[in-house]
């Protein structure tokens, strides 16, 4: 598929870097060095200019492109961007939009102004997060089928019951039916069959009806109620969906910055949440507003770097009683925390944002009915998780799934029926029609529920 990025910062990167490996890539941006470095890093073309003038769009060759995606720092542009796009005959434009004041007027845009996709990288990582609020005992929390089933990412504590154990005896031990859908063990990823042993240190990867999550991590003697105060570090526009959103779910904010004018803009917008002009990184002050007593800490701030310290430093002083949130962008510095386990939970704005835009990409390449509804990237994006519709016409309904030869590295990890009953795949389960299936596989190719079968 050919397509234009336009804007080279850290989600337009993230975006080449997945893309470019499968498809024919050209990135736009007004920066010449921008242009010049991810070139030379990634197989794709360069075109430095304004990206939203006419002439520049035609030196990309914008007219022969399936798809653009405008993700510039301004919200404008990304829109003006996608409008000359449009009119060039591309079919497909996604637009990355960030201000709140925009968030209103979506579907306008979508019908009137003709955008297939607007995304904001803010709101998404946001609601990433406030999910894992909701259900602090888990690393990351992915919902599939409206939020009717869940996959939840854990690591295999020392001495507990999970340690040692073979995967066909865990519904004995543990009295709730989970599946174990992917491992990671010391950098290698794993579909585990029946007779796989789980080790401490184990990341895992578990799927389930939310209730059914909850009993697994009260049995295993794990489970954390959902957190209600939290404490967050950076008065940036994802901190204003993030509060927005905790707030509405109940709980009591606390918002700390050092930019005395943007603490003062988020005291108005967020009159219920109390904001505190400070430094975060300073321990003393978190003391003070009382980080011992917080069930939940967030470093959003700008700097990876300061993010990590903020976290580290919050954990030592609240203990295994507070979840710890951070915000990694860079990669590298990403892959350190998370296999290192040093903080509970990291998230990427650019991962987010790509996971989003690659769901839509996979559907728009499969026009049958049995299209991806939803896509996750788990295991380091060494795996994907996908949600299909399982339509009439599919060969293989009504048959036994102990008939069917799946593809090596596929699993079945969930069915949620058309009456909203939960089935962890056994046997003899089968799916029906109109049933959602979750697919977990290392293939980050299939876009087509009948691609799950060896030829």
């Amino acid at each position: 598929m050919k397509i234009v990025i336009v804007g080279a910062g850290k989600v337009g990167v993230a975006l080449t870097r997945h893309l470019s490996v499968d498809n024919k890539v050209t990135v736009i941006d007004q920066n010449p060095h921008l242009v010049e470095n991810i070139i030379n890093i990634y197989d794709v073309m360069g075109v430095c200019g304004n990206g939203a003038s006419y002439d520049v769009q035609k030196e990309a060759d914008v007219e022969h492109t399936e798809l653009l995606i405008a993700t510039t720092s301004s919200d404008e542009i990304n829109i003006l961007t996608c409008l000359v796009a449009k009119k060039l005959g591309v079919q497909h434009t996604i637009a990355r939009i960030r201000n709140p004041e925009y968030s209103r007027q979506l579907r306008f845009m979508r019908s009137e102004l003709g955008l297939s996709m607007a995304i904001n990288p803010e709101a998404a990582t946001a609601r990433e997060i406030a999910r894992v609020l909701r259900f602090p005992a888990a690393m990351k929390l992915e919902s599939f089928s409206k939020g009717r089933l869940e996959l939840v990412e854990y690591r295999v504590a020392e001495h507990t019951a999970l340690d040692g154990i073979r995967l066909s005896e865990l519904y004995r031990s543990i009295k709730v039916r989970v599946l174990i859908c992917a491992v990671a063990r010391q950098g290698e990823t794993i579909i585990p069959s029946g007779d796989f042993t789980l080790r401490a240190g184990d990341k895992i990867y578990l799927t389930a009806a939310p209730r059914e999550l909850e009993k697994f991590f009260r049995n295993l003697g794990v489970f954390r109620a959902r957190a209600s105060s939290a404490m967050i570090v950076g008065a940036s526009k994802m901190c204003y969906y993030l509060a927005s959103e905790l707030l509405d779910m109940g709980m009591s904010v606390k918002i700390i910055d050092q930019n005395e004018q943007r603490c003062e803009t988020m005291s108005e917008k967020l009159p219920k949440a109390l904001v505190i002009v400070g430094d975060g990184t300073d321990s003393e002050l978190l003391s003070e507003e009382g980080i011992g007593q917080t069930d939940a800490f967030v470093a959003i701030t700008g700097l990876d770097e300061a993010n990590i310290l903020m976290a580290l430093s919050a954990a030592k002083q609240s203990g295994d009683c507070c979840k710890v949130v951070a915000k990694i962008n860079r990669k590298s510095l990403l892959d350190l925390v998370s296999n290192e386990s040093m903080i509970d939970s990291v998230v990427s704005t650019g991962a987010v944002t790509t996971e989003l835009i690659l769901q839509y990409i996979r559907a728009m390449k499969n026009a049958s009915a049995s299209k991806v509804k939803t896509l996750h990237r788990i295991v380091d994006e060494k795996v994907e998780a996908l949600e299909f519709s399982v339509t009439p016409d599919i060969p293989f309904v009504n048959v036994p799934l102990k008939d069917l030869n799946l593809k090596r590295g596929l699993l079945l990890a969930g069915i949620v029926r058309q009456n909203g009953q939960i089935v962890i795949p056994a046997g003899d389960d089968m799916l029906h029609p109109h049933d959602d299936v979750i697919v977990v596989t290392t293939d980050t190719q299939l876009d087509d529920l009948r691609d799950i079968l060896e030829e």
